[in-house]
């Protein structure tokens, strides 16, 4: 599953929460499943019998259900010829589970035959509604613990069973599920229908899925599996490009995998209401439809690369989290951690020419600062309860267990580690496994020390920091270098025991070695232009030089290393500096060393930093200063890149958008003419000769505008419903606004009920993130806190939560802490204890760094003057 990239991290939890989990002594063999949703009354009835077998004697069976009204429960033996017993029913709905007891002692197969109602709640989780201007439609999102709101089950990921699944629903609707339709038959009910899927293969509860509605698709096929991508009738001409998508990465994967794709179809759902980016169900893939649907003809190519990531992350999981899935959730990572890694290889293979290397590498920078945070965890954490378990959704499970899945593919090669996620996958098919099932097989087939890398990288918070020192002087090939692993505390856990594939870059391929507290040194390669000790930037790990070795690397900076190392190497000065044993005015040296930089991804990452000391390091008037630096300096080079030009380079598009962008938050008049241009042009039906600055230009236009372009930007809410991409991003845009009146209108209208639940949180966190918005909108947000409250599901609360982590003075700490003491949010409090963290973590870098920042602007900026900076 892709969830909207929430800023959360987890404890440790403690062994009291085991309460939660289903007593062992009985296990699920086959579920029947008859449902008939009312979609005006947002209800259902259920009838369901599930074929369990005993594991031992007993008179209950206890097992998941929440906001479930039972009706009757019974059970038969299976095969037997004892009477059918009535059970009683016991609900606990704090540990949402249900207890049935029965008068005689139940042994060997027995099969539950249990009557039932819910509810289709508004929370977008479990079975609940999707709505448009139109209809109503009944959807599903079990993902992790929400199949017990459709159906009592057995809701956790080891307890494995096959499905047959029967929907009846009005005649004109349709269901999609994950398997094929094998029989449609009117129903007893008038003007109704019902429709029965074949059996699924064996699989966890949170991969089931039943869709109700009018959903119209495109059609495919690929190694003969039938590809549909779905979506409301009025946006079906947006489903094209993901099929396209599909054909190639299942294609793609049925060949790397070596194991080919199970189901009897894939089908991909676009729903209006949806907060997960996407969900893996088994052969039923659901999305939110900024996910899914794109106008090929139109759409700019980051929104192309969207749906093909995510689209290739969604397919991986049929075979890593579907076919084998994690035993529990303190796994979570084997499923969302290869996902994450796996995307970039299938879409990348399909559009090599949008640059996804350098993405990766963007990625692991961010990551390991966000993993380099006091309130970081492990990979593999305990959990059992819901709370925990939602929060384990994090960049930790994603980002770093993607990355260190990268790290062990560059150590083995491509080859060697492609055959260990085969003998993998094949030893576990349609069963669980756990993170040693998989590090094992990687070990066994490579003949390499995989289990200890990955152990230590998966029980061991924070990042490691490598140290280079040389141990003589002269020749660096035939030198030693010693790497230390004492690690900055900011940066890691100085107790933790790392094993690193250390990676040297040579002239040739690169040269790995292992790094371990007994070998705390390792030979440099004879053949290396420069000691560059992350080479391919794969490496989760931090790299310090000397001062004469990093002199070293800035001489060749752009010559020898590749775009990703270039990026590795911002990566590391910046954490450097955070952690207080770099200076500030040292990275924006290599800032203004890389402002000619030839590569769009790096210039970005390298000027999103400075952007970064502006908000984080800079006040008063050092901000003005900077900016002026930012304008004299990186306005030459937007002027002479020009105008677009046709079947311009993608590469060349990204640079001109990140120059307009970076100068347009600088305040540079002649960027914020052109963008307020652009956008009354956009507004007036004119064609823009540069479609690929349009986001950035109303973005930036929003920043300075008054009521008339807000009014036009609602006007164009209402008429954006039919494209979701273009809805969500003016729905955004209305962030942007900074006129105090401006902005009171978008935090009403976000609490209006006229925002999707899934757009609400997003926008505010918006407004409490930026510097210029955030004090206004904490205020706004303290005095209307049921209004926010009401829209707020159990993740997105936590992504206001999250936001707060932007404010950066003791006052605001503190007015944090007090207020959500009294004002809980559901599976919030790892969100909290984060945000106040980077608050404190914000507070000590502006106090060190502020007054280097001071004398670097003395020498670099004269405001009123920029024609003299940098002369």
């Amino acid at each position: 599953m892709i969830r909207y990239r929430l800023a959360l991290a987890l404890t440790l939890v403690c062994s009291a929460a085991q309460a939660q989990r289903l007593p062992d002594g009985v296990h699920p063999e086959h579920y029947t499943l008859a449902l008939t949703p009312d979609l005006k009354a947002a209800t259902f009835s259920g009838e369901e019998t599930i074929d369990v077998t005993m594991d031992r004697p007993a008179k209950s069976i206890t097992l998941n259900a929440a906001e479930i009204q039972f009706l009757d429960v019974s059970e038969t033996p299976t095969g037997g010829t004892a009477p059918a017993q009535t059970a009683v029913i016991t609900k606990d709905d704090s540990k949402e589970q249900a207890m049935f007891t029965f008068p005689q002692t139940l042994s060997g197969k027995v099969t539950l035959h249990i009557r039932y109602n819910g509810i289709l709640n508004d929370k977008l989780r479990g079975f609940y509604l999707s709505k448009t201007p139109l209809r109503n439609y009944a959807v599903t999102q079990f993902e992790p613990t929400d199949a017990r709101r459709a159906f009592p089950s057995f809701d956790e990921p080891a307890l494995k069973a096959t499905f047959d699944i029967a929907l009846t629903v009005d005649a004109n609707d349709t269901v999609i599920s994950n398997t094929n339709i094998i029989e449609d038959k009117p129903s007893s009910v008038p003007k109704k229908h019902t429709l029965r899927f074949a059996t699924t293969p064996k699989m966890s509860t949170y991969l089931v899925a039943f869709l109700v509605g009018d959903f119209q698709c495109s059609t495919g096929r690929v190694d003969d599996t039938p590809i549909r991508a779905c979506s409301t009738p009025d946006k079906v001409k947006l489903t094209k490009f993901a099929v396209d998508a599909a054909e190639f990465s299942l294609h793609y994967y049925d060949n790397y995998f070596g194991i080919k794709y199970p189901m009897p179809k894939l089908d991909m759902v676009a729903l209006p209401d949806f907060e997960a980016g996407a969900m893996e169900n088994f052969g039923c893939l659901t999305y939110r439809e900024t996910d899914l649907l794109v106008d090929e003809k139109s759409a700019n190519i980051p929104a192309q690369k969207r749906v093909a990531e995510v689209v290739a992350h969604e397919l991986s999981h049929q075979w890593f989290g579907d076919m084998v899935t994690m035993q529990w959730w303190d796994n979570l990572w084997l499923n969302e951690g290869f996902a994450t890694w796996m995307e970039h290889k299938a879409a990348g293979a399909w559009h090599p020419e949008w640059n996804f290397p350098q993405d990766d590498a963007t990625n692991l920078s961010d990551t390991l600062d966000y993993d380099a945070e006091g309130t970081t965890r492990p990979i593999r954490a305990t959990v059992n309860t819901p709370d925990q378990i939602n929060q384990m959704f994090d960049r930790i499970s994603y980002e770093k267990a993607g990355a260190v899945i990268g790290m062990v593919e560059n150590y083995l090669g491509e080859q060697a580690f492609r055959a260990g996620v085969h003998n993998y996958l094949q030893a576990h098919l349609y069963g669980n496994a756990t993170a040693e099932d998989f590090w094992t097989a990687q070990t066994t087939n490579s003949h390499q020390p995989v289990d200890k890398i990955m152990q230590s990288f998966v029980e061991n918070s924070g990042v490691p920091l490598v140290s280079l020192t040389q141990t003589q002087p002269g020749g660096v090939g035939a030198s030693e270098v010693t790497f230390s692993l004492s690690q900055n505390a900011a940066i890691s856990d100085r107790t933790a025991n790392w094993s690193i594939p250390v990676c040297f870059k040579t002239a040739d391929k690169p040269v790995c070695d292992v790094l371990t507290p007994q070998r705390k040194s390792l030979p440099v390669p004879a053949n290396a232009p420069i000691l560059f000790a992350n080479a391919a930037s794969k490496g989760y790990y931090r790299v310090t030089y000397t001062p004469q070795q990093y002199s070293a690397i800035l001489a060749k900076v752009t010559t020898a290393l590749t775009p990703a190392e270039r990026i590795n190497l911002i990566g590391d000065r910046w954490a450097l500096m955070q952690s207080g044993s770099g200076d500030v005015g040292e990275f924006l040296d290599l800032a203004l060393v890389l402002k000619q930089e030839p590569n769009a991804a790096v210039l970005a990452h390298v000027l999103d930093k400075v952007s970064d000391v502006h908000d984080l390091i800079a006040t008063g008037a050092d901000r003005a200063r900077l900016e002026s630096v930012i304008r004299t300096q990186f306005s030459p080079i937007y002027k002479a890149m020009g105008g677009p030009q046709r079947h311009e380079p993608y590469d060349h598009q990204e640079m001109r958008s990140t120059l307009f962008g970076i100068l347009g938050w600088a305040k540079d008049p002649t960027v914020m003419s052109q963008a307020r241009q652009m956008t009354n042009d956009l507004f007036t039906g004119k064609r823009s000769d540069d479609p690929g600055l349009i986001d950035a230009a109303v973005g930036l236009a929003a920043g300075t505008g008054d009521r008339d372009l807000y009014d036009s930007m609602m006007v164009a809410v209402q008429r954006a419903v039919v494209d979701p991409n273009l809805e969500e991003e003016i729905l955004h845009t209305l962030a942007f606004f900074q006129d105090p009146a401006l902005v009171k209108r978008t935090l009403e209208y976000v609490v209006s009920g006229q925002v999707r639940n899934q757009d609400s949180a997003s926008i505010l966190a918006v407004l409490l993130s930026q510097t210029e918005t955030q004090d206004q909108a904490w205020k706004w947000v303290q005095e209307h806190w049921p209004a926010v409250k009401a829209q707020l599901t159990v993740n997105s609360g936590a992504h206001v939560v999250g936001a707060l982590h932007n404010f950066c003075t003791v006052q605001r700490r503190d007015e944090v802490k007090s207020f959500f003491a009294t004002h809980t949010v559901e599976a919030s409090d790892t969100a909290l204890t984060k945000s106040l963290q980077s608050i404190d973590d914000c507070i000590r870098l502006r106090a060190v760094q502020a007054p280097n920042l001071n004398r670097w602007l003395d020498t670099h900026a004269s405001v009123g003057h920029p024609a003299s900076v940098g002369q």
